[in-house]
């Protein structure tokens, strides 16, 4: 039993990370301290001073761990990445699904290729963006694609250099093909050079490099080769005339303003690139009324940051946010070199500052509405389904199950997870059925459930099997709901198991819970999840089972018995329903099938009975 009044005499007077716990060991709220003791005990002494999210906190924390680290920054470091890997439920988080490109160069390859991608990695490759202007971006793809002919095969080179034919790009003068030798790694990295620094904004040295190129060219009396770099020099201007000069200087900033309302905030950030402005994005932030801002930007530089393409030398922000001097640290040794981050009082920076403040301010007044109205969806639909249901807590992660089969052969599991309202499909999970034979949803569940539980008894922290369901869903009425609740039961978790009931059209009618059928009103948002969450769960299920399908035929003890073909095995799988019934009948009670003879049915009856 954990003893939170003796772990907090243990507690060291050091820098470190703390993780507070619920009943279920999932983390909901990671935080740093220059001193642990000190600040893990605040939570526990007297409640007057602490915000209203900070005693709800405190309401649902069971345990806690903590690691210690040799430096405040180090500390910073390691709340990031705790937050990012756990999503706590009581931390500030950046909530940015929108994956906006950006456009990657593979630079641990000798001869570099350019590819767009959604998601960055630790790969030792550049990546340049996020374009949150997705049409801006592909412009500057495609003038990549006609200045500079970079390859775009998969070829692994310089393995492959020689072996095949050069591919239709180099022929019709799209590719300057490294394929075939036509040039070395030296002068195709120097045009990778030139590429990134297109991609940074350089745009006037770009043209220079062009001009002296095309100067050449009709020197040489290359007129058409001129006159190619001449369009390539146009496109790159007109490009450059679409980004708005916003200082005179060629600085490279990223300009942080917010606004905020009784209950949530929203940040507005803008990307100056060479003096340019190249882009901006807006984060929304839910349920930060006790939050100081400066707090709030203290969370959102972290995060920002964590995973951010590129840092610049120079960051301006609205308020002077908590740590100025960790977060200061904490940037410089990401980029490599000095950041500063100030809050300038007056003069060019401060107009910026301005511009985002009310671009701020006109956001959350735009999306707003829309954006209550996707909450409404969301947690409204899921307090529609805490009240139907009176449960005492409004449930955040649905697990729901479905079993899917054809004429009992091959069934097959899928587990589908909603968080917040909304679907996560990195949490996912297939089941093929292993103890069960034949067309048995009730013992399906079972398995899928046992297989499950299991899993969350013994996973790792880490692995998605170890979070705790708020509420079950499964596709199905009362036996499959039995089914479900003997496997909690038998190991003693406390999760409320629903069926998914349908009406005479296959449509979703209502919720089944402790036995009695929940009816939600029908144009109802709660309604709407549930209806949304059933056709998930089916699809899902169906999808793996037609797969499992087209990669091999359906085989079957069956198939093992002299006389037994396609035709045969439907018609007696459809007849007794399943491989265990089959193994019970008579010899009699298997001549009685259509379009089985008598010594088929003996061939039947000695195989399972021979032994």
């Amino acid at each position: 039993m954990f003893d939170i009044a003796e772990e907090l005499k243990k507690l060291p007077e050091t820098p470190g990370v703390y993780l507070m716990k619920d009943e279920h060991n999932q983390i909901i709220y990671v935080g740093k301290a220059v001193n642990l003791k000190n600040r893990v005990r605040q939570y526990f002494q007297s409640s007057k001073n602490h915000s209203t999210k900070v005693k709800k906190m405190v309401q649902h924390i069971q345990s806690f761990e903590y690691i210690i680290t040799r430096s405040e920054v180090e500390a910073l470091v390691l709340e990031c990445n705790f937050i990012k890997k756990h999503n706590p439920k009581y931390n500030i988080r950046l909530k940015d699904d929108k994956h906006y490109p950006y456009i990657k160069l593979n630079l641990t390859d000798d001869f570099p290729k350019m590819t767009v991608v959604r998601q960055m990695k630790k790969d030792g490759a550049k990546y340049f963006g996020p374009y949150t202007d997705v049409q801006a971006m592909w412009e500057i793809v495609d003038i990549i694609k006609q200045t500079w002919l970079l390859r775009t095969c998969s070829r692994n080179l310089p393995r492959d250099i020689g072996k095949e034919r050069p591919c239709l790009n180099y022929h019709i003068g799209k590719c300057l093909g490294p394929c075939a030798g036509h040039i070395n790694k030296e002068d195709y990295r120097k045009i990778v050079d030139e590429v990134q620094d297109f991609l940074g904004g350089k745009y006037n040295k770009v043209i220079k490099e062009i001009e002296s190129a095309m100067a050449q060219e009709a020197e040489r009396m290359n007129f058409e080769k001129a006159a190619v770099l001449r369009d390539q020099i146009q496109a790159i201007k007109k490009l450059e005339q679409k980004q708005s000069a916003i200082t005179e200087g060629m600085h490279d900033q990223d300009i942080i303003a917010y606004s905020k309302t009784s209950e949530d905030a929203l940040v507005q950030i803008y990307f100056v690139r060479q003096g340019k402005l190249v882009g901006r994005e807006h984060f929304y932030l839910k349920d930060t009324e006790d939050e100081p801002i400066e707090s709030i930007f203290r969370d959102f530089i972290i995060q920002f940051y964590a995973d951010a393409a590129f840092i610049p030398k120079e960051i301006i922000i609205e308020k002077v946010p908590e740590e100025i001097d960790n977060l200061e640290s904490y940037l410089s040794a990401k980029k490599g070199s000095k950041v500063k981050i100030i809050m300038p009082q007056k003069g060019t920076k401060h107009g910026l500052l301005e511009l985002a403040r009310k671009n701020a301010e006109l956001t959350l007044g735009q999306f707003g509405e829309h954006l209550k109205q996707e909450e409404q969806k969301t947690t409204g639909a899921l307090a529609d389904i805490k009240a139907a249901l009176q449960l005492e807590q409004q449930p955040n992660r649905i697990e729901a199950y479905d079993i899917s089969n054809t004429q009992g052969i091959q069934s097959v599991g899928g587990m589908v997870v909603f968080e917040g309202g909304q679907p996560k499909k990195s949490d996912y999970r297939k089941f093929k059925i292993k103890s069960i034979i034949g067309a048995n949803d009730y013992g399906s569940i079972e398995e899928v459930m046992e297989r499950r539980i299991t899993r969350l008894l013994n996973e790792q922290k880490e692995n998605s099997f170890a979070k705790v369901p708020d509420i079950i869903f499964i596709d199905g009425g009362k036996g499959q709901v039995s089914s479900a609740q003997k496997v909690l039961d038998k190991y003693q978790i406390s999760v409320p198991v629903c069926g998914m009931v349908k009406d005479d059209r296959h449509r979703t009618r209502g919720l089944l819970y402790e036995g009695k059928e929940v009816i939600l009103p029908a144009g109802s948002e709660g309604f709407k999840l549930v209806t949304r969450i059933q056709d998930e769960v089916h699809r899902f299920s169906i999808e793996y089972h037609k797969k499992l399908r087209t990669k091999a035929q359906v085989q079957s003890v069956l198939d093992e018995i002299q006389g037994i073909g396609k035709e045969r095995k439907k018609a007696l799988v459809r007849h007794f329903g399943s491989i265990e019934r089959l193994k019970r009948a008579s010899c009699e009670e298997i001549e009685r099938v259509p379009g089985i003879p008598k010594n088929i049915a003996a061939n039947i009856y000695h195989f399972f009975h021979s032994n």
